[in-house]
């Protein structure tokens, strides 16, 4: 690992389990995915969310401490359970999402949000769909701080709205979301006009556009980065791949990187989360073997 960047990148949102057909429970969220994958980079986040007072909450805490992260941002609620989403995956190798209501994420209290807030804190990271209860309350607490936001777009129906989800992307500095999304919500024209649009409109300093099997797409007042990835040795699910490729985005944008040195590692570091089985690993190889390749300088 290397050493902690400072300052720290602040991670806000849902945790949870995914739950697949044959029965496994694998560790989740994007949010949480995010979060885990900086740690392993050594990056230090902190991570704010809100678990349940039950089995699957404490395989959340008995996980991150075993990883070694840092649990001050962790709430605990009695009342609501652990979230939990059902993921259905296709012969395509794509995936979709059940995600179930009222969960403990939901409910992140906006007084312990604020107080978890790090003094060395750099920028906030959240994505959408945290907005869709009682946690916009804690989200906003953060917001206020003044930090520069990176929003991670998730279309998750039934919980967007675009007019709701327009007004989280006013003021972010930083934007993600895939082509699918930004279509959605840019209007008609060719992606690369779409995204230009999208970013002038909402004055959005850098947009970033993932694209599957394409690559990704970068755009920012001085113009676009495009690449292609490098097939995967071998795909063994897609879930999680966006976050990890956010995950190396944060931390680029943490050191300084320039976009095209971004785009690169991330789309690197994705491919190999997607032949994993779920979102994360606990593989300090892994983790290690990305950052000797990246070596000391950007």
């Amino acid at each position: 690992m290397t050493d902690p960047v400072s300052p720290r990148p602040v991670v806000f949102g849902e945790v949870l389990f995914d739950t697949f057909p044959d029965g496994t429970a694998v560790l989740g969220g994007a949010p949480f995915n995010v979060a885990w994958h900086l740690h392993g980079f050594g990056a230090a986040p902190r991570f704010i969310s809100r678990i349940g007072d039950d089995t699957h909450g404490a395989r959340i805490c008995e996980a991150m401490q075993a990883w070694g992260m840092d649990r001050d941002g962790l709430q605990r609620d009695l009342d609501h359970p652990t979230g939990t989403v059902r993921v259905e995956l296709h012969g395509d190798g794509g995936h979709s999402f059940a995600i179930l209501p009222d969960q403990a994420y939901d409910y992140i209290d906006p007084a312990a949000a604020h107080h978890a807030l790090p003094a060395d804190a750099g920028l906030l990271y959240h994505g959408s769909l945290i907005r869709r209860g009682a946690s916009a309350k804690a989200l906003d607490a953060l917001a206020a701080s003044g930090l520069p936001r990176f929003v991670d777009v998730n279309l998750r129906a039934p919980w967007w709205q675009a007019d709701a989800l327009l007004g989280v992307v006013a003021g972010a500095r930083w934007v993600k979301l895939n082509d699918e999304e930004l279509l959605a919500l840019g209007g008609a024209g060719s992606l690369e006009a779409v995204a230009e649009r999208f970013r002038a409109d909402h004055g959005i300093e850098l947009l970033i556009v993932t694209r599957g099997a394409e690559g990704a797409l970068f755009v920012g007042a001085e113009g676009r980065e495009a690449e292609r990835p490098q097939a995967a040795a071998e795909v063994v699910d897609t879930v999680g791949a966006g976050d990890a490729f956010a995950a190396v985005s944060l931390l680029g944008l943490l050191r300084g990187w320039a976009p095209a040195t971004i785009i690169g590692r991330a789309l690197a570091f994705a491919a190999d989360i997607c032949g994993i089985r779920g979102a994360t690993v606990a593989d300090p190889a892994l983790y290690r073997r990305h950052l000797e390749s990246w070596g000391a300088g950007p």
